[in-house]
């Protein structure tokens, strides 16, 4: 299978991942009312941060369908490789956006736990409606990451991982609640700063990932191998050398100088350096392949 892009492929994974996407929407619109409303009138804390949780999320799902509608374009001239930066600079949006909202759950958290004494008792109501919220969280999760698997989008595995956070957050605040309760009302607030805390981490995280994908971070260590594999078993090449990756979006930019016999005419070296190019992007999810071409035994002249 050739993982260089193509126009009808990018279209069906662009429809799938909109699809997934507007699930999510629909599912964070409902939570979102659902969680803030019958918090504040259940007077829980945990379950209103909960709440602002999921509203982060339907922000997320709106800036996956920004990003996802330009990362497919084909290249242009000011954007001769493509648009999958898109993908990377949305991830980056959408960690700031948690690591925010992961913040202000905690600094609210911190307010309450100031004052135990004015900590209200939770209605029962709050309780229910946290585990139906657990429930359709961890089912959203699951089907959103399926579809990232099929599609090989960081984009789309992160906004499903955002929504499996979430489906810890409605375990802990209904934790929270069963112990508010029972009588202990410290265990509302305590839920919400720990929602806190795994909102900002999870925030953290995908924010940090996607800078240094910015910033020409490389392929894993095994796409590296892997390529280095396949590139020195090709036909004709005899040593490869200066290998060099960096990502866009989902895809993988590839150097590599190739060392082959140094008596082969020009035309039988471009010829073993497109066999090279045609392997490893027909193996990987790779954009292009630029290849340097260098006599074998001799010094690599820049």
């Amino acid at each position: 299978m050739n993982f260089s892009p193509d126009p009808h492929s990018l279209d069906a994974a662009g429809r799938a991942a909109r699809r997934s996407t507007l699930v999510s929407v629909v599912v964070n619109i409902g939570l979102t009312a659902v969680q803030i409303v019958v918090g504040v009138l259940a007077h829980s804390q945990a379950l209103i941060a909960d709440g602002i949780h999921s509203l982060s999320d339907l922000v997320s799902d709106f800036v996956v369908l920004f990003a996802n509608r330009y990362s497919g374009k084909a290249p242009d001239a000011d954007h001769q490789y493509g648009h999958q930066r898109y993908e990377n600079a949305a991830s980056f949006v959408i960690g700031v956006i948690l690591l925010a909202v992961g913040v202000g759950m905690l600094w609210s958290a911190l307010q309450k736990l100031q004052t135990p004494a004015l900590i209200p008792q939770v209605h029962l109501v709050a309780l229910w409606v946290a585990l139906g919220a657990l429930a359709a969280k961890e089912l959203l999760f699951r089907y959103m990451l399926a579809v990232a698997q099929r599609l090989r989008s960081s984009l789309l595995a992160a906004n499903a991982w955002h929504a499996r956070s979430d489906a810890a957050s409605s375990l802990v605040v209904a934790i929270g609640i069963v112990g508010n309760l029972a009588g202990l009302t410290l265990l509302d607030p305590i839920a919400a700063l720990i929602v806190g805390i795994m909102v900002g981490r999870m925030g953290w995280t995908f924010a940090w990932r996607s800078l240094h994908e910015l910033m020409d971070h490389a392929a894993d260590a095994d796409d590296i191998e892997r390529i280095r594999t396949i590139v020195a078993a090709t036909p004709g090449v005899l040593g490869v050398h200066d290998l060099r990756t960096r990502k866009m979006g989902d895809m993988i930019l590839v150097d590599v100088h190739l060392e082959i016999d140094g008596g082969l005419t020009v035309k039988a070296g471009h010829t073993i350096a497109v066999a090279a190019r045609e392997r490893v992007m027909a193996a990987l999810p790779v954009l292009d392949v630029m290849t340097h071409v260098d006599p074998a035994g001799e010094p690599d002249e820049q």
